[in-house]
């Protein structure tokens, strides 16, 4: 098999868009949309695709494109730093025994290169596809990562079922719950506007403070909707009783998916129960764009983890748990020598 691995462009936005959607294993942070809001927030990004038997000079298709990776690098003087591959390394199963190595072999090529150019050591890869198990072609120098850009196990519902299907997995509470919101007349919208990332703001903020977790800033989420705005690929759903926004979340559209990414809540008239009238109608919008899956996008049943109480709420509709293996590490052994030598003639 002839395969090449080539730095794409603009030119090929919609050719690797059309690849990562139908990759079963990749996720929206692979998208070029997403890389676009990345490098807003100060990231450096590579694009590159694997080619197979195709000219460089020839337009690319989702024929020919068989795989690549988005990486991803955030600067940062001093220390030791990592390439990101959210999402990624997307490879066909006929191509991923030859294809891996050649991603490998520029990914380490970029470490040398950027290392000295910002003054900093690239060390290692970070890789993170949706796998459910190790794929017998990964290299055995991949080790599991101390820490997972992504939840690990999250929790899905089909959307391909009816909606009394849909209601008939709820938990008999969510259930009851979800009616009680609709006898109180929670109202639901779906906006793409400046105006509606303030509303949302102002409840995700509230409740991070509430909650006591990190909460990213105004402008994140304004480069994060604006960018995914344009692109039509989120919207932010609020829900309001008597007028008054209650409750807002922030859900993503990538190829049959749907993803809950980002939420708010305030502590005002919780008998509405609006939260089950928000992600119902979520799921509603999600089906209307043919999406086939809604992903919750985190969840645990251990009393102890940072996702329990969010995940005692998600299971009331149901669905099915899904995990990963998480994150892996490939390290760039020369880069790690050369950070290990460098810190002992500090010391």
């Amino acid at each position: 098999m002839n395969l090449h691995l080539e730095l794409l462009s603009d030119r090929d936005r919609y050719a690797w868009d059309s690849m990562v959607k139908t990759n079963p294993y990749s996720c929206f942070m692979q998208s070029w949309t997403w890389a676009d809001f990345k490098e807003l927030q100060g990231y450096k990004t590579w694009r590159y695709g694997l080619l197979c038997g195709q000219d460089s000079n020839l337009e690319r298709t989702s024929e020919n494109l068989v795989g690549g990776c988005i990486f991803y690098f955030y600067p940062q003087l001093g220390g030791a730093n990592i390439l990101l591959a959210a999402g990624g390394a997307m490879l066909s199963p006929e191509c991923a025994a030859m294809g891996m190595p050649l991603l490998l072999e520029t990914a380490e090529q970029l470490a040398y290169e950027y290392s000295a150019y910002f003054s900093t050591s690239i060390i290692a890869l970070r890789i993170e596809p949706l796998w459910e198990s190790k794929p017998h072609w990964l290299p055995a120098d991949f080790v599991r990562s101390p820490a997972d850009l992504m939840p690990t196990e999250t929790l899905l519902i089909d959307l391909q079922l009816t909606t009394d299907q849909l209601l008939a997995q709820m938990k008999p509470k969510g259930r009851y719950n979800l009616r009680l919101s609709w006898r109180y007349g929670v109202t639901t919208e779906f906006r793409q506007d400046d105006a509606a990332i303030a509303l949302f703001y102002d409840l995700f903020w509230e409740t991070s403070q509430r909650q006591n977790f990190f909460g990213e800033p105004f402008g994140f989420f304004i480069n994060l909707c604006q960018t995914l705005f344009r692109a039509n690929m989120a919207e932010i759903c609020l829900a309001r009783w008597q007028g008054e926004a209650l409750v807002a979340i922030l859900v993503i559209y990538w190829g049959d998916r749907c993803t809950y990414l980002y939420g708010g809540r305030s502590v005002k008239h919780p008998h509405v129960m609006a939260s089950y009238a928000m992600h119902w109608a979520a799921m509603q919008q999600a089906k209307a764009r043919d999406c086939k899956v809604y992903d919750f996008y985190g969840f645990t049943n251990e009393p102890n983890h940072a996702y329990f109480q969010f995940s005692r709420f998600k299971q009331q509709f149901g669905g099915a748990i899904a995990k990963t293996i998480g994150a892996h590490d490939y390290f760039f052994y020369d880069r790690l020598a050369d950070t290990i030598i460098g810190l002992l003639e500090k010391l």
